[in-house]
């Protein structure tokens, strides 16, 4: 997945400095906006319950956060090796070698860092999939369930207006905007 900086333009869902993200191996090679997928502090999280899976590489954890955004994203190097050099350096993960490269095993203190922050964990694996599933949609393909009827589609797309319109009018609400967000997801889980 090829990726390029925005620039410092505004792009995406508003948010300064987006990433642009090229879908390898589909379409006519268009560029994607996929703009910022993962707040401070999220890569150590979900990289931690990747490895709490089971032991893993840096390149797969790379492969399966790109999965899990449906190709529509990956983290890259540079973010995922310094990411899991640190969660071993806090004593979270072990680093094996393994010929040339390192795999990477959860500790107990890493188990029970991830079991007290697992809701967040999800949070974050749930925005990632979200977020595919409005790029397929954005690109004409469906998702499991089909095309969205109009009206559900345009309450969707209401919502992300709103949010885009508070993040921009004040970008220090990010945080609450989220914890709003994702009352609204846990709310609809329930039905």
């Amino acid at each position: 997945m090829d990726a390029i900086e925005g620039g410092g333009r505004r792009c995406g869902f508003g948010m300064p400095g987006c990433r642009w993200a090229k879908r390898s191996g589909r379409g006519n090679g268009e560029l994607m906006r996929a703009g910022r997928m993962l707040a401070q502090g999220d890569l150590k999280l979900i990289a931690l319950a990747l490895i709490g899976e089971q032991p893993r590489h840096g390149y797969d954890i790379i492969k399966m956060i790109e999965e899990k955004a449906a190709g529509f994203y990956a983290p890259s190097p540079g973010v995922v090796y310094p990411t899991l050099t640190y969660l071993e350096e806090i004593g979270h993960v072990v680093a094996q070698p393994e010929g040339t490269k390192k795999l990477y095993v959860i500790t107990d203190d890493g188990r029970d860092y991830l079991a007290a922050n697992r809701a967040l964990a999800d949070a974050v694996f749930d925005r990632l999939a979200a977020f595919g599933d409005t790029m397929r949609q954005q690109n004409g393909e469906t998702t499991e369930g089909g095309e969205l009827p109009p009206l559900l589609r345009a309450a969707l797309d209401n919502l992300r207006e709103v949010v885009v319109r508070q993040f921009v009018k004040d970008a220090d609400n990010e945080a609450e905007l989220v914890a709003i967000l994702a009352r609204a997801a846990g709310d609809l889980r329930k039905i």
